[in-house]
């Protein structure tokens, strides 16, 4: 099944850290804001809204697991 990834649903014990942090952490709302629009657009490619080679999607999927590897860092030491 084809869903976006929304943050909150990968990290619902940091459910309130994501929110007071996205409101009061500039580098934190950049991060987010980042995974947020790279999430939106894998989601837009698998679901044929818009086109892209394999190889890009693939890509585009790591780079959003590295994104979320450093929300979660950012997470666990902030």
């Amino acid at each position: 099944m084809i869903t976006k990834h929304p943050i909150y649903q990968d990290f619902p014990e940091y459910a309130e850290k994501i929110k007071d942090l996205y409101h009061h952490n500039d580098e934190f709302q950049v991060l987010l804001h980042s995974y947020t629009e790279l999430d939106t657009k894998i989601y837009k490619i698998e679901t044929d809204e818009e086109l892209a080679m394999d190889d890009e999607l693939s890509h585009l999927r790591k780079d959003r697991v590295f994104l979320k590897d450093e929300i979660y860092n950012f997470l666990k030491n902030n």
